[in-house]
């Protein structure tokens, strides 16, 4: 199986690197493209530099990683030369298969990874529209198995999905450096070593839930005895913590709104 990489900006140069040093895919089975082509001199030795129409012609998946505002000139420039066999995989949320399929009607797949992908533990959503079989779908979900765990979603649920797996790692950082900060007023732990107990116990928490199958709700009255200190800080975090995610849920469909509007207006 061959994969064409279209673009070579932050995501589809770690996917190709990803796909590379999996050992699954050697050099001929990897083709790269790129609008700056001196930026791909540093995978002469892994992919095959290329053309975005040959990447199209030749892929049997071909992933376009390209900003949105690019989007439809890319599609349009492949429309002509795209294996008939090939499977199509975009990675932008916004851009919808509606718009998509105004300039090409074609197998296609919306990937979202995560920044987790960099130590293969991403929590990747995909979609696919009614042209796709379940052949593609294997095929796809393999690959992307590469980088971590697969999650596949109906197009409608794409946007909440990319709150919880790709914006999280962002929105857990912010918030545990919220609590870092708060202890550090109350310590002289050094703050670097607060930062990775926090960490490791936080990874260390998510591992008991998932190993156990344990829910929130069981970690709370396991460690929150009645009447203790844990009791009196989950308290306030339930008394406080649900109106401020509230507020960024609100704010980033919003924004993600927003976004999905002027994606639109780029494709009409």
């Amino acid at each position: 199986m061959k994969i064409g990489i279209i673009g070579y900006g932050s995501m589809g140069k770690m996917l190709l690197w990803k796909f590379s040093e999996s050992g699954l895919y050697g050099k001929d089975s990897l083709l790269v493209a790129n609008r700056t082509v001196d930026k791909l001199e540093e995978v002469r030795d892994i992919a095959v530099i290329c053309r975005n129409a040959e990447a199209a012609s030749e892929a049997d998946i071909v992933f376009v990683c390209v900003r949105p505002s690019d989007m439809k000139a890319v599609l349009a420039e492949i429309e002509p030369s795209i294996n008939k066999d090939a499977l199509l995989v975009t990675l932008n949320g916004s851009i919808t298969f509606e718009m998509i399929q105004k300039v090409i009607n074609h197998r296609t797949a919306k990937v979202i990874p995560s920044v987790t992908a960099e130590i293969n533990k991403s929590q990747t959503i995909v979609c696919y529209n009614d042209l796709v079989n379940q052949s593609d779908k294997d095929n796809l979900t393999s690959l992307l198995e590469i980088i971590g765990n697969v999650i596949e979603l109906p197009e409608n649920e794409v946007g909440m999905g990319s709150e919880l797996v790709s914006c999280m790692p962002g929105f857990i950082a912010s918030m545990f450096d919220v609590v870092c900060t708060a202890a550090k007023s109350h310590t002289d732990i050094p703050q670097d070593k607060i930062v990775k107990m926090v960490l490791n116990t936080m990874i260390a928490t998510g591992n008991l839930m998932l190993e156990k199958d344990m829910s929130y709700e069981e970690v709370v009255s396991r460690v929150a005895t009645k009447g203790g200190i844990t009791e009196e800080g989950t308290k306030v975090i339930y008394r406080e913590f649900p109106e401020t995610m509230e507020e960024l849920f609100n704010n980033t469909l919003e924004k993600r709104r927003l976004t999905a509007e002027k994606a639109k207006e780029s494709f009409e």
